[in-house]
């Protein structure tokens, strides 16, 4: 017995042997063959580990790709890389396609800003453009050019409306009377645009007159106004002593001028006997929170006037030191159109109990703006926090719920004069004072 190289025990004669060579041979080649073939099976495998893998990274890159896209087009910051490209895109569409060639990009500046301001979805901020300040600030001064009626805006239409008419002025001898919607001015469409744009636009050169169409309850049609615009200087206060000793006090907004304009009708009025007041707020639309808390301060007794929160609960005082507390019978008129800073004062009243109001609920504005000047002579007024009653009362989008509940005949006044809520509140403070 021997062992041959192809791994086989050989036993018997020559004849077999020979034929045991041939089957080597033949064993040897499917050898090489299936060596051959599994190389080529371990190559091809390791091909689809290889191109499998490659997949893997690809799409995991893609994924990784989309989510920093996403990142980007939802940016923390107003100015990024994203936004400005795509500003850039916008302004070059508009340069190439847009159908007008007389664009200005000073006021496409202005509306960029004010559409951010905008997008906050509040109707009392607002983006001032320089011309706008000046007018802001000739308005809370108490003196401009314009039409002499005041002008608010109804958060819920966002349609702007007459709020309230100067009495000698020319809104009044046009015929403009409160709760008037501003439809149009000078044919322009008002739907959209801020309060203070509306505004600018009613406003102009002394002797210059200005369109307006209006919406009126109970008119089938629009009325066509036009209205002579000349220097107004605000009366906000306006009174007189009937006699049964009774005063009457009208302020129709809070300015820098009302604080002084009060203070001498209640010393006119008491040098003349008053022995009891009706305060008038209606259609008053606020305006300057220091104005209205010195006005405050001549009424109610020692405590809160009112005080603000700001969003992270940081409290605002307003107090009164009680030294001019008002002690005789006061009745307080209010309406829808009463708002803001007369809010204020008509809830400190009621909440101190030294009052009665009569007339409808009013506004509904508990919130509190400020203006800041910005460097280029431009300004953002923001709402910055809400205000409380001294009971702690947030009135925002309630309003000030009157005493006495007497609606206003708006038919009967304008066709006869007769303000059958003055009268009623008349009725009333003469039964306070026997």
């Amino acid at each position: 017995m021997e062992y041959n190289l192809n791994g086989y025990w050989n036993q018997g004669d020559g004849n077999k042997g020979g034929d045991r060579k041939e089957e080597g041979k033949k064993d040897r080649k499917h050898f090489r063959n299936g060596m051959f073939t599994g190389i080529l099976l371990c190559l091809f495998i390791l091909c689809c580990v290889y191109t499998v893998k490659q997949l893997c990274d690809l799409h995991r890159m893609r994924m990784d790709n989309i989510a920093r896209r996403k990142e980007e087009s939802e940016p923390e910051s107003l100015v990024s890389d994203v936004t400005m490209d795509k500003l850039e895109v916008i302004e070059k569409a508009i340069s190439e396609y847009y159908y007008q060639k007389d664009v200005s990009t000073e006021d496409m500046i202005d509306g960029m800003y004010q559409g951010v301001v905008a997008a906050l979805g509040d109707p009392y901020s607002t983006y001032y453009t320089e011309e706008d300040l000046e007018d802001l600030m000739q308005q809370t001064e108490g003196i401009y050019y314009g039409i002499g009626a005041y002008v608010g805006m109804d958060a819920q239409t966002g349609m702007a409306y007459i709020s309230g008419v100067f009495e000698g002025t020319p809104a009044e001898e046009s015929g403009l009377r409160d709760g008037d919607v501003i439809y149009m001015v000078n044919e322009e469409p008002m739907q959209g645009m801020e309060l203070s744009e509306i505004v600018g636009k009613i406003k102009g050169e002394e002797g210059t007159k200005v369109h307006l169409t209006i919406y009126r309850e109970g008119e089938n049609d629009y009325l066509q106004i036009d209205v002579e615009r000349r220097k107004i200087e605000s009366p906000t206060v306006k009174y007189e002593l009937y006699d049964n000793k009774t005063g009457y006090i009208q302020i129709t907004e809070f300015d820098e001028i009302t604080v002084s304009q009060f203070q001498d009708a209640m010393a006119e009025l008491r040098s003349e006997g008053m022995e009891g007041l009706i305060l008038d707020l209606r259609a008053n639309p606020g305006g300057n929170l220091s104005a209205l808390v010195e006005i405050a301060r001549q009424l109610l007794p020692e405590g809160l006037i009112v005080y603000t929160e700001d969003r992270e609960g940081n409290r605002t005082e307003y107090s009164c030191d009680g030294k001019h507390v008002f002690d005789k019978p006061l009745v307080v008129l209010i309406n829808g159109y009463s708002a803001s800073a007369s809010e204020i004062l008509a809830g400190a009243i009621k909440d101190y109990g030294i009052g009665e109001l009569i007339g409808t609920t009013t506004f509904g504005k508990g919130i509190v703006q400020k203006v800041m000047s910005l460097s280029d002579g431009t300004a953002l007024k923001l709402t910055v926090s809400t205000y409380f009653t001294p009971k702690g009362n947030n009135i925002h989008g309630i309003g000030v719920e009157p005493d006495e509940v007497y609606e206003f005949d708006s038919e009967e006044y304008y066709e006869n004069g007769y303000d059958n809520q003055l009268e009623h509140a008349k009725a009333v403070i003469a039964e306070k004072m026997k």
